[in-house]
């Protein structure tokens, strides 16, 4: 049955943060346990391909909400405004009769903190305003979330934190808002999206979660730390952005975040389970496509590297399951893919084809034809682009094939051919083997992306949103409002590191930095 008593089906999204697909069993992984998301992904479509169009939550969802690449709708950073009048998936889904439910994090920055849903039901747990703005010319150094490695020194378990505060509430009203759907929603289809904030860092499980895996089997990085003497110039910003010459990571502060990590994703799935339980008690299973992704990956310790904003693959790489049992075969589908392709995608769901030309020009392809078996004119070609905190250039990154080339304005590029190094070690730069695909991919990732231009509108954008920040204070904030006491539970115009920090019981004290 469907929750409008018609043939059109409902689209569940399940959204999770900074979560790697490898981590994952459905992806490999051989120690990891999901059962809830290896049942979704038994029944459904696994794309094993699939990336982030950013690695950063802001931009990421920006481009996704948007169907468009970031530097199409001006999204820089973790404190940019995507503009009310771009049209986003929920204004399309709309357009064409559903009704559209966000629960959970999106990270709007802004007045419009809706862009198009015609329900917003829980409050977000970052900041609304500018107070992430970056400053490319204080340099990479410069840390507007307050990032730095005590999230992987204090790494463990607790009783209680910010993130599961939030991402409990996030599933209670979510699970609830499915049973009203069923019972209330009697004319449309609906798109709800339930978006949580595991498995992103800081790196504590709570006690439950920690128990289910072995410490001594917990698997390390595969690729240790590069010196950063031999760091390519991205990787290089980063490692001082994150403040990884601030405190000293030793092995069993490694083994500590992976294992919590693997906590945090069991926790999530616990979750998955709960909403696929609430969907079958109310027979809306049959009739609803469920897809499961995040908005991008977590390095976890590769090559001495933590968190996002890489255009390696743990940071990069994004799970994506799509489920619809009587629809699409169970499978899996090899070809590059991202996050740009739902919006499309879910236009086709919603108009079984007959999807009408989009308003503006879209970036991303429905994946209805990969859903169905094959597509004989997908393109296998994704982009990435990254502005964001810790560079201090655009960088930008074009997958094609087995390729993956990077772009880092004023430095060598780089490019592997991931099927054959999945470790990415050897740059093929100047390979004379590999000199036509250089060439091909290095004039490709400059079409309709000009860096100089780029360079130029981030910092003045960066400049006019400082000013903005401190002539004002935050004031607004702008964030959501569900609770009245929202703005006391959640980070409103603050780093989110000291906030989380503060947040978690028991209190660990934080370990002193360097310099």
């Amino acid at each position: 049955m469907a929750a409008s008593g018609t043939s059109r089906p409902n689209i569940l999204v399940i959204q999770v943060d900074q979560m790697t697909p490898g981590v994952l069993p459905t992806y490999g992984h051989p120690l990891v346990k999901t059962p809830n998301i290896d049942k979704l992904a038994e029944s459904g479509v696994v794309f094993e391909s699939a990336y982030t169009n950013f690695p950063l939550c802001v931009p990421s969802r920006a481009s996704m909400m948007s169907g468009q690449f970031a530097h199409n709708v001006q999204s820089w950073d973790n404190a940019t405004e995507m503009p009310a009048s771009i049209p986003t998936l929920a204004h399309y889904l709309r357009s064409a009769d559903y009704h559209t439910v966000l629960c959970g994090k999106m990270h709007f920055i802004g007045p419009d903190q809706v862009h198009g849903f015609n329900e917003r039901i829980t409050t977000d747990i970052y900041p609304a305003n500018f107070a992430w703005t970056p400053d490319w010319v204080r340099g990479e150094r410069f840390r507007p979330t307050g990032i730095n490695p005590q999230a992987i020194v204090e790494a463990g378990q607790c009783v209680r934190s910010l993130q599961m505060d939030y991402d409990d509430e996030v599933e209670n009203i979510g699970v609830q808002k499915i049973y009203d759907l069923a019972r209330f929603n009697t004319d449309k289809p609906f798109l709800m999206w339930m978006s949580f904030t595991h498995p992103h860092s800081p790196f504590v499980t709570k006690k439950k979660y920690w128990d289910l895996y072995d410490h001594d089997a917990i698997d390390m990085p595969k690729v240790p730390p590069i010196p950063v003497e031999d760091l390519d110039a991205m990787s290089r910003w980063l490692y001082y952005a994150h403040g990884h010459d601030l405190l000293d990571i030793e092995d069993e502060h490694v083994r500590n975040a992976r294992h919590a990590y693997y906590g945090m994703t069991s926790y999530l799935d616990d979750k998955v389970g709960r909403i696929m339980d609430a969907l079958a008690e109310v027979d809306l299973d049959d009739n609803t496509v469920v897809v499961l992704t995040s908005d991008h990956g977590e390095m976890l310790g590769e090559r001495g590297s933590w968190f996002k904003q890489y255009f390696y693959e743990n940071s990069v790489r994004v799970p994506m399951i799509i489920s619809h049992p009587g629809t699409y075969a169970p499978g899996r589908v090899s070809e590059h893919v991202s996050l740009v392709d739902l919006l499309p995608t879910f236009m086709d769901i919603a108009t079984d084809g007959n999807a009408p030309d989009p308003v503006s020009p879209l970036d991303g392809n429905s994946l209805t034809g990969l859903l169905s078996g094959s597509d004989e004119n997908w393109d296998n070609t994704v982009i990435s682009e990254y502005t964001g905190e810790g560079v201090i250039a655009p960088c930008r990154m074009i997958r094609r094939g087995n390729y993956k080339y990077i772009y880092t304005h004023g430095h060598p590029a780089l490019m592997y051919d991931t099927n054959n190094d999945p470790l990415e070690l050897e740059n093929l730069i100047g390979n004379p083997d590999h000199a036509d695909m250089e060439a091909e991919l290095g004039r490709d990732i400059l079409v309709d992306w000009a860096p100089d231009v780029i360079n130029d509108l981030c910092i003045q954008s960066q400049k006019d949103r400082m000013f903005i920040q401190a002539s004002t204070g935050g004031d607004p904030h702008w964030a959501f409002i569900s609770r009245p006491d929202d703005g006391g539970r959640f980070v409103r115009n603050a780093g989110a590191t000291q906030t989380k920090s503060k947040a978690r019981y028991p209190f660990v004290e934080p370990a002193p930095l360097r310099g």
